[in-house]
């Protein structure tokens, strides 16, 4: 199972490539997604380690969080419609043969 990243400047979740490589053949950072990873390579920042292993440790517990969730709960609803009552007609209305 892949895990799911937020990305640390603009918060977007993101999912990394299956090989853990962006496009350009970088490996793919759980600190920043694939636009701010190209801007940080850019002006030559590199991702803090301890930054990089909160990043991991966040989508791990995401991952169990997940994987912990409740069942759905099973539908009751009753399997015929409820019984009502018609109202009864209107006591001053006239009939066909009045």
């Amino acid at each position: 199972m892949r895990s799911v990243f937020q990305c640390a400047e603009c918060g977007v979740h993101y999912l990394p490539p299956e090989g853990v490589r962006w496009s350009d053949g970088s490996a793919a950072s759980p600190l920043w997604c694939d636009v701010h990873h190209v801007a940080a390579r850019r002006h030559g920042i590199t991702a803090p380690a301890a930054a990089t292993a909160a990043a991991l440790l966040a989508a791990r517990l995401r991952e169990a969080a997940a994987a912990r969730e409740l069942p759905a709960q099973r539908d009751v609803r009753p399997s015929r419609p409820a019984r009502t009552r018609r109202a009864p007609a209107p006591r001053g209305r006239r009939s066909k043969l009045g």
